[in-house]
């Protein structure tokens, strides 16, 4: 190989499956420098990866630019389809230098996205360049490995539930926001799955913290002033009173009733009727921002029953199912609206209209 123009950077050497690969370290700049090889032309079948999705690009590079002093991405995952030469450092035989030609293919098998959004946040913050991400290589000879080693590297592969997401997030405001009326609530507290998206029957839990942070982003909606310590006071003391208008919660915090038997029988204990109720209290405490507590009350009039088909299905309830389509958040929203006796706004009027002529076709 000494012949033949060769690209070098220093290199760890392990084994995996009784196969060498290689952990480098490369600057972002190199991200750009190193051809890839393209196969976006290629049939399905002849290729070792999915098509790039351009369109995810500019919020990947977004991050990175938006968030310059703790941004964090895993290694890439990167084949090399040629010979390449170990050169061993010394006494050491795993810590060296990667001779690859000049000629070599270097194929993404994880992590296309990643480079395709480096090169662009580089366009807009070129002092990135010096940083460095974590390159794992392959030597993959032939497009069956390839696809293999996608498919391997994919199979397992299971993304977060989104409230786990949420809880784990510090940069997005909604988050902390739902995150703090929840920590600082001793009833939802006891109440609210800050891990999972969606509730096993025998729960002991009545929403889920992504639910919950649906319903309080729109509480707060063109009300927030800024100040997480006064939004969080609002939103709580707006949903503790909401609790007090339904018993069968506090049954369930206390352990006196299922939480599945509630949620099997009653609207008001889904995400569909927290999200309702954040939309209308919206409203609420814009135009009555001095006796919302005591209409709050008009929520108990409400006949919350799944058996009630007459009100709720097409609305929250598609074949006798909870159905969180945006219409059906918006027509829950007006029963709730209506009962509170606020007025419905231009979107929910002509949902609501739609709807009735529908329903008297």
């Amino acid at each position: 190989m000494d012949t033949v123009p060769t690209l070098s950077f220093p290199v760890i050497r392990g084994i995996q499956a009784r196969r060498e690969y290689y952990v480098a370290m490369w600057s972002l700049r190199m991200m750009r420098q190193i051809s890839i090889f393209n196969e976006d032309e290629l049939p399905p079948e002849l290729r070792a990866q999915r098509i790039l999705n351009k369109g995810r690009i500019p919020e990947i590079a977004g991050y990175i630019i938006d968030n310059p002093d703790d941004y964090v991405f895993s290694a890439l995952t990167v084949s090399i389809d040629s010979e390449v030469e170990f050169e061993a450092l010394g006494e050491q035989d795993k810590l060296g230098i990667l001779k690859v030609p000049m000629d070599a293919k270097f194929i993404i098998n994880d992590g296309q996205h990643r480079r395709a959004a480096i090169i662009a946040a580089l366009e807009q913050r070129p002092e990135l360049a010096h940083e460095t991400i974590a390159v794992v290589f392959f030597l993959d000879i032939g497009l069956e490995r390839c696809q293999q080693m996608f498919a391997d590297l994919n199979r397992h592969a299971i993304r977060p539930s989104r409230s786990i997401g949420l809880l784990y997030d510090h940069r997005n405001d909604q988050a902390k926001l739902a995150k703090l009326v929840i920590l600082k609530s001793a009833f939802f507290k006891e109440i609210v799955d800050m891990e999972k998206s969606s509730l096993a029957p025998r729960s002991r839990k009545l929403f889920t913290l992504s639910a919950f942070y649906n319903a309080c982003a729109d509480l707060v909606a063109d009300l927030a002033t800024g100040d997480l310590g006064d939004d969080a006071k609002l939103a709580r003391d707006f949903w503790e009173q909401v609790a007090t208008r339904f018993p069968a919660w506090a049954q369930v915090r206390e352990g006196r009733m299922p939480a599945s038997e509630v949620r099997e029988g009653f609207i008001h204990s889904h995400g569909i009727a927290l999200q309702a109720i954040g939309k209308a209290g919206n409203a609420l405490l814009r135009l009555h921002p001095d006796d919302w507590q005591q209409r709050l009350s008009a929520l108990e009039k409400i006949d919350w029953s799944k058996a009630n088909a007459k009100v709720w299905e097409g609305r929250a309830l598609i074949g006798g199912k909870v159905s969180k389509v945006t219409t059906n958040i918006i027509l829950t929203t007006n029963v709730i609206k209506k009962a509170l006796g606020l007025p419905l706004e231009p979107d929910e009027q002509r949902i609501e209209t739609a709807t009735r002529k529908r329903d008297l076709k």
